[in-house]
């Protein structure tokens, strides 16, 4: 039975919603309460037993694997200052066992061609796509869920929401035949629909676990939607020849692409914080008086 092995991380975009803050930092590295967007997800990665992380990195992106790296100097100086908790806090942030590769994307060409820089790397093995910018929170873990469903249908799952009709333009849009409460086999798939033209309200989100066929259908489909190579594109041209299934995931999803999302994310991550929920709550109820 196939496991998942390895993830892919897109980090290459260049964050212009987020100007002049991501200037000279990636937006993956903007923080939400206390840890970089871009940790989320790979401690999401890390939950779900993937032990190979891919970041498909770009021009200037040098804090992603700064963060990820040792820190010699930083630990010496926790460690001389008998700062235990902190030292333990900064190693954690890389487990001995977790392995950090990065592919440089040499242009912004799409998701597809973020994921198809990476095929050398995950050859013929299924893999997973994290969009960091989707922040997702579930019990157990959004990514974990999906890695079950793998092991019992070995066959690209996708991660599903149900949006407004007006956001449909946002995202891909799937439909398909209800196995169970929240299983989907696909029959459709599009990328940013009008309202009027899309075929469910069922958007993906950012998790993705795919079989290793993707990567000949991305690289044999022409530049859709924005003249970029979609991932979506791929998966729609997969359906033909392999299963491919949604997802309705437990949790909830921060698009933290957007500052709104990115604020709410900041908020309630910040009041169910261990250590600053209680002061936080306490706070935001004296701003309302």
């Amino acid at each position: 039975m196939a496991l998942i092995n390895k993830a892919i991380f897109p980090v290459a975009g260049l964050g212009t919603r987020f100007l002049p803050a991501t200037k000279a930092q990636p937006k993956e590295m903007l923080p939400v309460v206390d840890k970089p967007l871009i940790q989320y997800a790979v401690e999401e990665a890390y939950a779900a037993g993937i032990r190979q992380m891919i970041f498909v990195n770009g021009r200037n992106k040098r804090a992603i694997p700064d963060h990820f790296d040792t820190a010699f100097e930083l630990e010496t100086e926790l460690e001389n200052a008998n700062k235990r908790e902190l030292l333990s806090l900064v190693r954690s942030i890389k487990p001995d066992d977790m392995e950090c590769i990065y592919i440089r994307q040499p242009k912004a060409m799409g998701l597809g061609h973020a994921v198809l820089c990476a095929q050398c790397v995950v050859v013929n093995e299924p893999f997973a796509v994290l969009l960091a910018d989707d922040l997702m929170v579930g019990k157990p873990p959004v990514l974990k869920q999906m890695v079950d469903q793998f092991a019992e249908w070995q066959a690209s799952i996708l991660a599903v929401q149900e949006v407004p009709a007006e956001h449909t333009k946002r995202y891909g849009i799937v439909a398909g035949s209800a196995i169970s409460d929240r299983l989907m086999d696909l029959t459709h798939m599009v990328e940013k629909p009008a309202p009027e033209d899309a075929p469910s309200r069922l958007a993906v989100a950012g998790r993705y676990i795919l079989t290793p066929g993707v990567f000949r259908e991305i690289a044999t489909q022409p530049r859709g939607v924005g003249g970029e190579i979609q991932l979506t594109d791929g998966i729609a041209a997969l359906m033909r020849r392999e299963k491919v299934f949604a997802y309705r995931y437990e949790g909830k999803r921060y698009d933290c692409g957007s500052k709104e999302g990115f604020l709410q994310a900041n908020v309630e991550l910040a009041l169910d914080h261990p250590e600053l929920g209680a002061s936080f709550r306490e706070y935001l109820k004296a701003l309302e008086v």
